[in-house]
């Protein structure tokens, strides 16, 4: 049966792919683990310039390819067009670093000898990426991967297949054939790609079971891996929070992308002197989101990419309201819609051990509590098995400091959220995952030590 992938907001049939095996599948892993012996000597400057190239033809094709992202999984057009433009962002930026986070260490000399540390190429790069993001999530591993002298063999998630053949036309025949490959895969067959010799490192981004699952096969081999597993980002709206300023960005960092971003804001702590004014500019906020056919220029919430969120959805609402919450707006999927739509949700007074502030929502659902303060504040977000971001909207930076120090996660926000920084390594604690992508230690993370170690004179 081939991979038949629909659309979440009217459930038509985008495309049907046959899936990569045999001697196909054989064939395509040989031609990466031939390309990367051949890539890996081509001087640094020269690959650069071959994957600007690359992007160049991305570019080209940019508006089909954003199109495609909101026929595959829903995101509204506008924010679709707004990942293209972010794949240009940090790849230029890898890019510009790539020189000096690829050159030697060199050693001050001792006693007649020269002492250095190489980076050099892993070779072939496994990268599993995920639907939610399907542009700039593998933009984060292939840019680097191609400059550091890997090639990529990118399975892409089974929901935005589409993103995964957009990438290879852009970037798999830049001089040599077989630099990024893209692959249609079944379970079992990406088990088995893990397993092949050939492969030398798994980039992943999925769920926490997912993580587990491919970290483990990984582990057999001795490969690396990075893992990018999500997370239940806290915000603390502090007493000398901008109010209003804070509303519209803890809102907007819920439900852009229908809230299915891995460092969405998905649980608020208000001072109890905000709360009741947080809640009235959220719920305002949250019931201007216009829904519908995500290729139309004014839809701002489109649907979610899996018809099963919103069963789950619908439970983590009625566990808090279960549990003492009160739901002010929303708590429900769009009713007799053939799209996957869950209405814009606000929930107040949820305990901190509902599952709403515990699991991973993603979806435009917002679950707030008052704290007295700063350190009941601090337990609650601390208060987690993610780690993946959090964010202080204060004036105080002592206070947001304070925080940073105290708070176990990849990336800590003051008045901002859901964002990433390519200068800034993209990273998790705890089930948030493990390893780095962007700035110079996702080069160092794409990349091996080798140390030269040469006595000049005998």
């Amino acid at each position: 049966m081939p991979l038949e992938v629909l659309n979440p907001f009217d459930q038509s049939l985008v495309c049907s792919l046959d899936y990569d095996e045999g001697s196909a599948l054989e064939a395509r892993i040989a031609g990466a683990h031939a390309a990367a012996e051949r890539w890996r000597e081509i001087p640094l400057g020269d690959r650069l310039e071959r994957i600007r190239e690359g992007l160049e033809r991305f570019r080209a094709e940019s508006e089909r390819i954003a199109a495609d992202v909101s026929r595959q999984m829903g995101k509204p057009i506008a924010q679709a067009r707004g990942e293209v433009n972010t794949v240009f962002a940090r790849a230029n930026h890898m890019l510009e670093i790539a020189p000096e986070a690829l050159a030697p260490d060199i050693l001050p000399p001792l006693d007649d000898l020269h002492r250095r540390i190489e980076h050099t190429p892993l070779g072939v790069v496994f990268n599993l990426a995920a639907w939610n993001y399907p542009l700039i999530i593998p933009i984060n591993v292939i840019v680097p991967a191609l400059a550091a002298g890997n090639t990529v063999l990118l399975k892409h998630s089974a929901r935005t297949p589409l993103c995964g053949q957009a990438f290879e036309e852009a970037f798999g025949s830049l001089e040599i054939p077989g630099l990024v490959t893209n692959l249609v895969l079944t379970h079992e067959e990406t088990a088995r790609v893990i397993a092949d010799a050939r492969v030398n490192h798994l980039s992943f981004t999925g769920s926490v079971d997912g993580g587990r699952a491919v970290y483990r096969q990984a582990a057999e081999r001795f490969i690396d891996a990075g893992l990018e597993l999500g997370g239940k980002d806290p915000a603390y709206i502090a007493e000398d929070a901008d109010l209003e300023f804070a509303i519209a960005n803890t809102v907007d960092g819920a439900c852009y992308n229908a809230g299915q971003s891995c460092c969405a804001v998905e649980r608020v702590y208000v001072h109890h002197t905000l709360l009741d004014d947080y809640l009235a500019g959220a719920r305002e906020a949250l019931e201007a989101y216009r829904t519908g056919d995500p290729l139309e220029e004014e839809t701002t919430l489109g649907p979610l990419a899996s018809r099963g969120a919103l069963d789950f959805l619908e439970e983590q609402v009625r566990d808090a309201v279960g549990r003492g919450a009160s739901l002010l707006t929303g708590g429900a999927r769009t009713p007799d819609c053939a799209g996957n739509f869950f209405q814009p949700t606000l929930l107040a007074a949820v305990p901190n051990d509902a599952s709403a502030m515990q699991e991973e929502s993603f979806g435009p659902v917002l679950p707030v509590l008052g704290v007295s303060g700063d350190e009941e504040a601090l337990a609650r977000m601390r208060d987690t098995r993610f780690g993946l971001t959090a964010s202080i909207w204060t004036s105080d930076q002592e206070r947001a400091e304070r925080f940073a120090r105290s708070l176990d996660a990849g990336t800590i926000f003051q008045n901002r959220c859901d964002f990433l920084d390519p200068a800034l390594p993209w990273t998790g604690y705890c089930d948030s995952g493990k390893g780095s992508t962007l700035s110079r230690y996702g080069y160092l993370h794409l990349t091996r030590r080798k140390s030269i170690h040469f006595r000049t004179k005998t």
